[in-house]
């Protein structure tokens, strides 16, 4: 499956200051890892975010986010963010803020 770059693109320069960042491959799509510990990615044109389970039902509560059920079945803590909330850097940086608050919070590996 291919990814947007453009929304690619737009999370690096986001999570730039990181110097803890890297990516990886997977989900069909691309991970940004913080610390080893997946943060954020990009599948088809939608924002995943990995917010654990505590910031799980404040960010699903949010217009153009939805369960990720990658799987078929929903993963507790990941959402998908879809293209229509993505519309500015702005909104960019908020979506981004509980998934690197969760990854960078966590014991790197």
């Amino acid at each position: 499956m291919a990814y947007d770059e453009g929304l690619a693109q737009r999370v690096r320069e986001v999570l730039a200051d990181r110097r803890d960042l890297t990516e990886k491959k997977m989900f069909g799509g691309l991970c940004f890892l913080l610390g080893g510990n997946m943060c954020c990615g990009i599948v088809g044109e939608e924002l995943m975010l990995r917010v654990g389970p505590e910031g799980y039902e404040d960010v699903l509560a949010k217009p153009h986010a939805r369960e990720m059920d990658f799987t078929g079945r929903a993963l507790r803590g990941m959402v998908y963010v879809g293209i229509g909330g993505l519309g500015s850097d702005g909104a960019l940086r908020e979506w981004l803020k509980p998934a690197v608050a969760f990854a960078g919070g966590l014991p790197p590996k």
